[in-house]
């Protein structure tokens, strides 16, 4: 191993509209790891989409790969890692996966434990809870998972996802946990059934690569955008929106508060700036499904 690799892993989208906790998607936006080995460990942000404080047992790269480490009886060597992100915190844009993802593939180089990308899925859907966001961040592209009762976890991998994204961040935070504490604890069948019924056609479309039909589904979730939507800035104004500058679709990244629209690659420019000028409190990004997954780098640095 030369003495010093770097991990790169995409951020991910989650859900799409109704895809709930099974459908992810990896975005070309990136956390990136300079990774050497030192004497004593330290952890270093490049940028503001990292904890200002915090005690080295309590960051969530290394609290991850300590867990691995331990998991598989060995000890972890101590690192110096930049970590460099164009994820911004608890915004919906699968930051916590990706830090997850980085941090088994620190352990898996530095004590050379060989895993698998099945391992890889499971370690850190289990870890994350649900497969979604994390299963695109290992793989990137378009997965479709579910996770059994032992955490083994089955995926089904597109790519060459031939569409644009455009994210829209607004300046709130919304932690998952508080998101998640506004959805109803059971439905009834005939709204499970229609519920269900919406998820399928989504997942169906996307594997057939009909955006546009995708793109109306995104918009059919009864799962849980009905009930988030009020903690969400501006959710139906850029719904409606996007619809008239010509998306295909749009639905909230994961648990929010940032919103995901699928539109075709040729309209981007003018998309974008129509956006732009109509919600100026918003970070718009165009972005494109990442294609690669996590990657380790130990040639010549990125």
């Amino acid at each position: 191993m030369s003495n010093m690799w770097q991990i790169s892993v995409p951020g991910s989208t989650a859900n799409l509209g109704p895809g709930f906790d099974s459908i992810g998607l990896g975005l070309s936006l990136y956390l990136k790891l300079t990774v050497s080995l030192q004497d004593k460990w330290e952890i270093i942000h490049l940028d503001d989409n990292g904890p200002k404080e915090f005690e080295l047992e309590e960051h969530l790269l290394y609290v991850i790969a300590k867990k691995i480490a331990d998991q598989y009886g060995k000890q972890l060597p101590a690192c110096r890692v930049e970590m460099a992100s164009e994820l911004p915190l608890a915004r919906g844009l699968g930051s916590s996966a990706a830090v997850i993802v980085a941090g088994i593939e620190l352990t898996n180089q530095v004590c050379a434990l060989g895993l698998t990308v099945q391992d890889k899925l499971n370690l850190s859907s289990q870890i994350e809870g649900h497969p979604d966001n994390a299963t695109a961040s290992v793989l990137g592209g378009l997965t479709i998972s579910s996770m059994d009762a032992n955490g083994v976890v089955d995926t089904l991998h597109v790519n060459d996802i031939d569409a644009s994204f455009v994210v829209y961040v607004p300046d709130v935070e919304l932690k998952t946990s508080e998101s998640r504490s506004v959805l109803p604890e059971q439905f009834d069948r005939a709204y499970s059934v229609l519920a269900s019924a919406n998820a399928n056609m989504l997942a169906a479309s996307l594997m057939a690569r009909d955006f546009e039909r995708a793109g109306h589904y995104m918009e059919t979730d009864l799962f849980h955008e009905p009930f988030r939507a009020k903690l969400i800035p501006q959710y139906k104004e850029i719904r409606a929106a996007a619809k008239a500058n010509g998306a295909f679709g749009t639905a909230l990244s994961g648990a929010g508060p940032t919103l995901i629209s699928i539109i075709p690659t040729a309209i981007a420019k003018n998309f974008v700036n129509a956006m732009e000028n109509q919600f100026p409190e918003h970070q718009i990004i165009l972005t494109k499904a990442d294609e690669y997954g996590v990657q380790v780098n130990f040639g010549r640095l990125l």
